[in-house]
């Protein structure tokens, strides 16, 4: 990836981002005022690290831009912890909300995102790669999109998944602890140096002849 040059002709090193972002929606939101029509600006924006964590947030300003970092900001504050069963989601579940309903199903490995366009961006920005999901309700994106968020969040652990996780513990608690690489072998105790000594063997006396 390409990295902005400075004024000097160098390079400004950035530091990769913790979430990656994706607007949603942008809309103009037009208001009668006294004066006349006051003109806005409404983005939804979801973040996710791929990794089980993401936010939804919804920002309005004069600008566009404003109105992005408006909804960055408030979905770091509305971040989830989502439950996830390896690549797909651990059990059914249908939810709706207000015109909007929406439903996910877990699906094996290699099915891939079957989801429409609202719906397949925080599925993806999650770190679900299987699931099948259908929106039964309205076509509305926000309205979508706070419902896919709302299902997020409800997902809970299934009985498989609680055995496993009991199992592993029990796995960690009877495994024998590792020893530390590279540790030297304590010096032996002095009763086993002392027996582990050789024995001097007697010297042999000498015996003199009798001169004849």
């Amino acid at each position: 990836m390409s990295r902005p040059a400075s004024k000097r002709g160098g390079f400004v090193h950035r530091e990769p981002k913790e979430f990656e972002e994706e607007v949603i929606q942008i809309d103009r939101v037009t208001r009668v005022v006294k004066g006349g029509r006051k003109l806005r600006f409404r983005a939804t924006v979801a973040i996710g690290n791929k990794k089980g964590r993401v936010g939804l947030g919804i920002g309005k300003s004069n600008e566009v831009t404003g109105a992005i970092q408006k909804a960055i900001a408030k979905a770091k504050k509305n971040m989830i912890n989502v439950v996830m069963n390896g690549t797909t989601i651990p059990h059914r579940i249908q939810v709706k909300y207000k015109a909007a309903k929406l439903l996910l199903l877990p699906a094996v490995q290699g099915t891939g995102l079957i989801a429409g366009g609202t719906i397949r961006k925080i599925l993806d920005l999650t770190g679900i790669k299987d699931i099948l999901s259908k929106a039964l309700g309205t076509s509305n994106k926000v309205n979508n999109s706070k419902a896919v968020f709302l299902a997020l969040s409800m997902l809970k652990q299934n009985p498989a998944m609680i055995k496993r996780a009991g199992i592993e513990a029990e796995r960690r608690k009877q495994a024998p602890a590792p020893q530390p690489h590279g540790k030297k072998e304590q010096n032996p105790t002095p009763e086993k140096a002392t027996s582990e000594q050789p024995k001097q063997e007697p010297t042999p006396q000498k015996t003199e002849t009798p001169a004849q």
